[in-house]
């Protein structure tokens, strides 16, 4: 009888650590930072695989076999792929709605929030991911390739500051974290850490 729930117990085990969620990402990639920040406040367990970008980890076969496109983050769920991270907290904000909802019931804010997080992963983080810099910088220089970096993150939180005059609180649209703060957190400190820019200028 020991035996069998002890067999039990580890297939039960080996079950669950199939099913365990697995991320791929980079320390400091933004996109990463994004998903990591939803999976805790989530309580979300989950395993760490780590893909140095600097070495060029995302292009090798055993990565773009789980995103062709070569970008982090990656989230692996039992036999699904996700390879985006607007599509990685959609679907967990769906998968497990009770843990720590990411989008407000209010309508209004809802909208703001997505707004937002588009703003930042449509206008603002494209332009300033590495492959995007690089090339600026081997066409241009060092200080033109900082002046092209600097002038898009102010104009997209310059839109930002104007999108949430009305709603900000202790966080970007009221007292709790929602979607926008996933987004522009890592953006933050992405620009303070890399780019020196000067937040306080920016009001946000």
């Amino acid at each position: 009888m020991n035996n069998q729930a002890s067999v039990s117990g580890d297939n039960k085990k080996e079950s669950e650590l199939k099913l365990k969620l697995k991320l791929y990402s980079y320390w400091s990639s933004s996109c990463s930072f994004r998903v990591r920040i939803a999976l805790n406040l989530k309580g979300l367990k989950y395993e760490y695989k780590a893909v140095n970008l600097l070495k060029g980890e995302q292009y090798s076969p055993e990565f773009t076999k789980l995103n062709p496109i070569g970008y982090v983050p990656v989230l692996v769920d039992a036999d699904l792929v996700l390879s985006d991270s607007f599509a990685i907290l959609l679907y967990l904000e769906e998968k497990y709605p009770h843990h720590h909802p990411l989008l407000p019931q209010d309508l209004h804010k809802k909208a703001i929030n997505f707004q937002v997080a588009n703003i930042v992963s449509s206008s603002i983080r494209p332009l300033l991911n590495l492959a995007s810099l690089k090339y600026i910088e081997e066409k241009a220089s060092p200080d033109e390739q900082l002046a092209f970096a600097k002038h898009h993150i102010e104009k997209g939180f310059v839109a930002v500051e104007r999108f949430l005059k009305d709603y900000a609180g202790r966080f970007a649209t009221g007292d709790e974290v929602f979607l926008a703060d996933l987004f522009l957190a890592p953006q933050i400190h992405s620009a303070i850490e890399r780019f020196k820019m000067d937040m306080v200028v920016l009001a946000l």
